[in-house]
């Protein structure tokens, strides 16, 4: 398995230069975090580290100098949900985070099955969800944390709009910087400009040790179906998802319905 390698060897090609992907994908994190304002001077951000490429790939990227962004310190969580009994997954992954140099915490918990228990068979992500954050917050304030960095990428946040208008009958989607706690704590999302296909491209050119998703729910959820249907859509219109992106930058509010009575 191969860890984290010092920053100034990482990234890099056969002749020592750094690859073209790893510049694109800085330029674009870099430009997010700039345009929202996520980190200045002195933050300490944790990255929620789940296994998969994305997350690997935020930490990865975070790991190495900026051109733009002031100074800050990382530390990584990783919340074990408790479905591979073998432990596997968190050997390999305790492993890679050791290597990778920063300060890290890895929880085992059983949050998994008990979303997925009777006690909750309606909405076991929501629930799944819930419990897991509640405890990176928590982790966050006892590792000296302000703010909270997700490997959600610009096909997360169009999904996500997608879901809740479908589902939650409302126009609302993730923020790239979200202010909780009146302050004291902040979401941020690094890779908002990043599609995921570039994300899964560069965990595969720097052979990112990623772990299987177990959860029984991963392949049949909300998020599983539209980003399906996205798929169908793009073989007719290549730019959907952009389209999409860039749509809720141009949003025109004189041509949505409002109403003018009385609140029903």
């Amino acid at each position: 398995m191969q860890g984290i390698i010092k920053s100034e060897q990482k990234n890099v090609d056969a002749n020592g230069r750094q690859t073209k992907l790893f510049l694109h994908l800085k330029k674009w994190l870099e430009k997010a975090v700039l345009d929202y304002g996520m980190i200045v001077e002195g933050d300490r951000v944790l990255v929620g580290v789940s296994g998969g490429i994305d997350s690997l790939a935020l930490l990865d990227l975070l790991n190495t100098p900026m051109l733009y962004v002031p100074p800050f310190s990382i530390a990584a969580v990783h919340i074990d949900l408790g479905f591979d009994k073998e432990f596997k997954a968190y050997n390999d992954l305790n492993a890679y985070l050791k290597d990778n140099g920063c300060d890290y915490r890895i929880e085992k918990t059983d949050i998994g099955p008990l979303s997925h228990s009777d006690y909750n068979k309606k909405n076991p992500c929501f629930l799944c969800s819930r419990l897991r954050r509640k405890r990176i917050f928590e982790i966050a304030d006892e590792m000296g944390c302000n703010k909270i960095a997700f490997a959600h990428h610009r096909d997360d946040i169009v999904e996500t709009l997608l879901i809740n208008m479908f589902y939650a009958r409302e126009i609302s989607t993730m923020v790239p910087d979200q202010s909780i706690f009146g302050g004291k704590l902040h979401i941020i999302r690094p890779l908002s400009y990043v599609g995921e296909d570039l994300v899964k491209k560069y965990g595969k050119e720097r052979r990112f040790p990623a772990i299987e998703n177990l959860c029984p729910t991963s392949k049949v959820s909300r998020r599983m179906y539209i980003k399906n249907l996205l798929k169908e859509l793009e073989k007719d219109n290549k730019d959907i998802r952009d389209n999409i992106f860039r749509a809720m930058g141009h949003v025109k509010t004189d041509y949505l319905p409002k109403k003018t009575g009385a609140a029903s």
